[in-house]
């Protein structure tokens, strides 16, 4: 009798914020696909996670669900690996830890999705008002932080030939003409669109310097996407998507690296990627 040949290792996946919203999503949609997944939040457990307005004149913390230990959970009744890492955006050490545990403990990253950001007082506040603390906090945590993290994980990517990077972005930092309802229901703010703005550039130039090491780098806009975070803070939805629209995105591309070809050094709007593919049963709905 033959002996069984040894089956081959899961891919390996890297995960920012993903106790809820698209993070979790993606990690989820990730592990459907095959992947073991490394996941980072500040939230470990149920119950625990809080989340501050958006705006300096928006009141105290809320009460938001989600958290690593679900995530994991959630990640394992799939019959992948999940490996939680306690990750905070404002802490330069965190993200250092959090990149060495992921590569000692896995030995690798194949695909890694920088989607955490930084959400708190002041991020849409209007220009004229903007504490420039505020603004310094939401370039470190949403620009700064996530540069090292890739500096961190791109090296042992071009080791070993190849490596997918994954940057939820936003057409907020792009649009000369924001949609000015949404402005002045203050759901839209300057440090949001410019720290959004900054992190755009990275995947072009990741792309352009690395091509030739077998990286790829793509930006994903995931659009208007309702999370629990918003409805935590109880902002206006305008039928915004769920956010498993751009977890399945997010897996699809990883699936298979002759989907990412067309996409290397681009942006994709993953709403409208989700809808052609019809990666979401029921979504988007139909009209009429």
């Amino acid at each position: 009798m033959s002996e069984q040949s040894p089956q081959a290792p899961s891919p390996i996946a890297l995960v920012t914020g993903a106790s809820r919203g698209i993070g979790r999503a993606s990690a989820l949609a990730l592990a459907d696909a095959g992947f073991d997944v490394a996941i980072t939040a500040r939230t470990v457990r149920e119950g625990e996670g809080t989340v501050g307005p958006p705006t300096s004149d928006g009141g105290g913390d809320v009460t938001v669900p989600g958290s690593l230990e679900t995530t994991v959970a959630e990640i394992t009744e799939r019959g992948q690996r999940a490996l939680p890492i306690t990750m905070d955006l404002l802490s330069a050490d965190s993200v250092r830890a959090a990149a060495d545990m992921a590569l000692d403990v896995w030995g690798r990253v194949d695909v890694l999705v920088n989607n955490a950001i930084w959400s708190g007082p002041g991020l849409l506040d209007p220009v004229g008002v903007l504490d420039l603390e505020a603004l310094d906090t939401a370039f470190t945590a949403n620009v700064l932080r996530q540069v090292l993290l890739t500096q961190l994980i791109l090296p042992s990517m071009i080791e070993r030939g190849s490596g997918l990077i994954l940057n939820l972005t936003s057409s907020a930092g792009l649009v000369d003409e924001p949609p000015y309802e949404v402005v002045k229901m203050k759901m839209l703010g300057f440090a949001h669109c410019a720290s959004k703005g900054a992190f755009h550039r990275m995947a072009p130039l990741i792309q352009a310097e690395h091509e030739a090491d077998g990286i790829t780098a793509i930006n994903i806009d995931p659009g208007f996407t309702w999370t629990e975070t918003m409805a935590a803070l109880d902002l206006h939805n305008f039928g915004g998507a769920p956010p498993e629209a751009t977890g399945r995105v997010v897996a699809w591309l990883a699936e298979d690296p002759e989907r990412v070809v067309e996409w290397r050094g681009r942006t994709l709007n993953s709403l409208e990627l989700c809808a052609e593919l019809g990666l979401v049963e029921g979504w988007p709905p139909e009209s009429g």
